[in-house]
């Protein structure tokens, strides 16, 4: 019976068919033996059982084939509204059959203007039968058949309107939780493909900030041994040593990404200040570049550690790659807004507005992720300024005990 329903309201005048079938296939019976049982035999009545078989010959095949190319609802419904005036015409018992039909107007009419339209043309009928076989108009006319007939025509209208009224309602609630889930769904897959972009930016930006700097290192260590090997044999074993060293940081540093031992919101062991000083002692036993300290005893969560190492270590990469400086600067302070960190070299500079370097757009990420931001100060010529600020929580007082 869904076929029969019509597209904006399937599932509730399927329900409805159904049910009213098992009312309609008891009525439909007592009707045809109500006929055959009391009225006296001629042609009138047997004209009246044909048109009542017709209605339920109709009726069967709709319900049995709904899909078959023939018997479709409006061909049902207009045999119905010729039944009725038939009957109302020959025997004047057509109320019954009326009032067990009315429910069909609305469950096969598919919209309220047909099944008003039928509606109408089958009370048309019915009054317009009664009058030919009464031989006009009457008092009994007006006050039985036409007030009783428009009583109940018009409790079926309000309850067909009222019943459009509900399935358009269902059908717009449904289109729109439909519509909800649909959203939701791009939305969680544009969520998860946001957070595997992330991701896969994370772990870019993690690899760029140490291994990629570690093997760069590596390369710049293994060059210079290789050069010193005849003329600076000691210099170029503790080159060799310092590649080695590397290494295994670089292997350490591979095995946290993997496994991340620490999450973000632990402390980190040790303070900041001791892991900046470590690595800047390697910076200046690579490089023999002079690095002037200036490190506050601070203790942070690892997100704020991870950040000040990793900006130190990605501006020390760019003044070994490309600064050509003799004295580099580092400064960590605990100022009333937070972390300070301040990395600066005497060497050649850059202009600032045509650098587009992935690390200093991954330093800029990494501390806006945590709330603070970077500033780079550097012109041709006058060296490179670096400043990172993290804000600190307000019950944290950022000095060590």
């Amino acid at each position: 019976m869904t076929a029969l329903a019509g597209p904006t309201a399937d599932a509730f005048w399927a329900t409805s068919l159904r049910r009213w079938n098992a009312v309609c296939w008891v009525l439909f019976p007592v009707l045809a033996v109500g006929l055959a049982a009391i009225d006296r035999p001629g042609v009138s009545k047997y004209v009246a059982l044909a048109l009542l078989g017709s209605v339920m010959l109709c009726y069967a095949v709709l319900d049995r084939f709904p899909g078959n190319p023939v018997v479709r609802p409006h061909v049902y419904l207009s045999v119905l509204v010729v039944a009725l005036g038939g009957l109302a015409y020959l025997r004047g018992n057509y109320a019954a059959l009326f009032m067990v039909t009315l429910p069909h107007y609305w469950m096969f009419g598919r919209t309220p203007r047909a099944s008003m339209s039928f509606l109408g043309l089958a009370t048309a009928g019915t009054l317009i039968g009664t009058v030919l076989r009464q031989d006009g108009w009457s008092v009994a006319f007006f006050s039985e058949t036409l007030v009783s007939t428009l009583i109940v025509v018009a409790v079926g209208v309000l309850i067909g309107l009222w019943a459009h009224s509900v399935v358009e309602q269902s059908t717009e609630r449904a289109r729109l939780i439909d519509e909800l889930e649909r959203t939701q769904a791009q939305l969680s897959e544009a969520h998860q493909r946001q957070g595997a972009a992330d991701e896969r930016e994370r772990m870019a930006r993690e690899i760029h900030d140490t291994l990629a700097q570690g093997f760069a290192s590596i390369i710049v260590l293994a060059e210079a041994a290789r050069a010193g090997l005849d003329s600076d044999t000691a210099r170029s074993v503790q080159q060799l040593r310092s590649i080695e060293s590397t290494a295994r940081e670089n292997l350490a540093e591979a095995r946290e990404l993997v496994g991340s031992v620490q999450g973000p919101g632990q402390v980190a062991a040790g303070s900041v200040a001791q892991t900046l000083r470590r690595t800047l002692d390697r910076f200046a036993e690579d490089t023999g570049l002079t690095v002037d300290a200036d490190l506050r005893d601070l203790e942070c969560d690892q997100q704020t550690r991870i950040a000040l190492l990793r900006c130190t270590q990605e501006s020390l990469a760019n003044v070994r790659k490309h600064a050509r400086a003799s004295t580099v600067g580092v400064v960590l302070a605990r100022q009333a807004y937070g972390v300070e960190l301040e990395i600066t070299d005497d060497g050649t500079g850059f202009v600032v507005e045509e650098s587009a370097g992935f690390g200093l757009q991954g330093m800029r990420k990494r501390l806006a992720e945590l709330g603070g931001r970077l500033t780079v100060t550097s012109s041709v010529g006058d060296g490179t300024r670096v400043l990172a600020l993290i804000p600190l929580p307000a019950g944290e007082s950022g000095v060590s005990a």
